[in-house]
């Protein structure tokens, strides 16, 4: 048995889940000196190529293309469905700010919608989103735990939206036994250096339509015929001069690399899932602490523990993280004032302005639930004794905290049908289209 490892991995430290394959691969592609996926050799002989083949095999998808970025992948994927400049779009309030940032960086409007007790979008608040008019909702599986994808989808078509999934954080993960990624019209997903497969920056995105795929294509940076090269077969009857092409591919280092990667992507997601469920077993019975529960049985990635403390104020939940990373294990409250944490939505101030109070107001249930949220990374490369280390360092955490404190895991929580009115939600809209 490997010993406790003596700094938490992160990818910030350097922690990757990497075979001499893996290397190998990415060696080849150095040698052969040919980095641009779009050369003189047949699609399919490429490593862009063969990697975009092999994600279609994987995930049961039609098409699939590499790109720069999870990002890029859910900005080419709202370009390719040709919505009207500045549509509103919706998008939860608990995500990266790299969420609302494509959305604008497509040329769209970002309108949130509220986060339940459990941190998922709560539908219910997506309806009064869709009621005020938004064509698409961007769903994001954040922190590798799935949404609501069948109620979801079911929404969206009840308002004839279409559904783009920000499956950034959540690669390989599903719902029901089916890949998150590949429920809504466009699966979107990131290669970057903390995800399932890691290549430092990249992504990918998936889909069932073939002529918004040779739109996204198109985008992506395939010019001059190029397009034509992702279809074997009939081709789409797409004009390629017709779209602005924003060089948005993946290269073929990257490619050789995360086709390796994905061989040995069930080993890591396997990993994961035993490190997940060893720890949330051992904490389940914990009083005061909520852990986040998931849509369905094993619906999620399992590289994050989240849990919430309910009705401890932001100052108690950095204190509790700060006597966690005491132990050793690295942990963060989302909702700390002190850090500038791009996943708490009142730090946005590219979309909702400068006061966080105010952008807290706006939003007053995903305010509350993300500021009472810790969040711990749980590596794949993890032993049971690190687990333990964890489940220890929580315990203490807890164990210190007044009596007070922890008794208020059974205030009632906020209710989300009741968020704000429709002046409020135009006003946010309005600053965010000021942006």
């Amino acid at each position: 048995m490997n010993p406790p490892l003596t700094t938490w991995p992160t990818y910030d430290k350097g922690d990757v889940f990497l075979s001499p394959e893996d290397i190998a691969a990415a060696m080849e592609a150095l040698r052969a000196q040919l980095f641009f996926r779009y050369d003189f050799r047949p699609h399919e002989e490429t490593f862009t190529g063969l990697f975009e083949r092999r994600l279609c095999e994987v995930f049961g998808a039609r098409h699939a293309l590499a790109c720069a970025s999870g990002t890029t992948a859910i900005t080419l994927s709202l370009l390719a469905l040709q919505l009207p400049a500045d549509s509103p779009i919706a998008c939860p309030a608990f995500t990266f700010a790299a969420t609302p940032s494509a959305i604008l960086l497509a040329g769209h409007r970002p309108v949130l919608v509220e986060c339940d007790e459990n941190l998922h979008l709560d539908v219910r608040d997506l309806r009064r989103v869709l009621d005020e008019g938004a064509k698409a909702v961007v769903v994001v599986h954040m922190r590798g735990f799935a949404s609501d994808m069948p109620e979801i989808c079911r929404l969206a078509e009840e308002y004839d939206a279409f559904v783009v999934e920000d499956a950034v954080p959540a690669l390989g993960a599903r719902l029901d036994g089916r890949y998150l990624g590949t429920f809504g019209h466009f699966g979107a997903f990131s290669t970057q250096s903390d995800k399932s497969l890691n290549t430092g920056e990249g992504g990918f995105l998936l889909t069932d339509d073939p002529e918004a795929y040779a739109r996204a294509v198109v985008y992506s940076g395939a010019y001059e015929g190029r397009m034509a090269r992702h279809f074997p077969g009939q081709v789409p009857d797409v004009d390629d001069r017709a779209f602005p092409i924003f060089s948005f591919r993946m290269d073929e280092i990257r490619a050789a690399l995360a086709g390796a990667l994905l061989q040995r992507l069930p080993d890591r997601l396997a990993a994961h899932h035993r490190n997940y469920d060893y720890v949330a077993e051992r904490l389940a019975d914990l009083d005061g602490i909520a852990l986040r529960q998931p849509v369905a049985p094993g619906a999620y990635l399992g590289e994050a523990l989240v849990f919430r403390l309910p009705g401890a104020t932001p100052r108690e939940c950095a204190a509790f993280a700060g006597a966690v990373a005491a132990e050793g294990v690295d942990a963060r409250a989302l909702g700390d004032r002190d850090d500038v944490n791009v996943r708490a939505f009142w730090n946005w101030r590219f979309l909702l302005g400068d006061d966080p109070d105010a952008a807290r107001s706006l939003f007053p249930a995903s305010a509350r639930y993300v500021s009472e949220a810790i969040d711990i990374p749980l590596s794949a490369n993890l032993t049971l004794a690190d687990c333990d280390r964890l489940v220890t360092a929580v315990r203490k955490a807890a164990a210190r905290r007044p009596a007070a404190e922890k008794s208020a895991v059974n205030r009632p929580a906020v209710e989300n049908t009741a968020v704000r009115g429709p002046a409020a939600g135009k006003a946010a809209a309005g600053r965010a289209a000021s942006r």
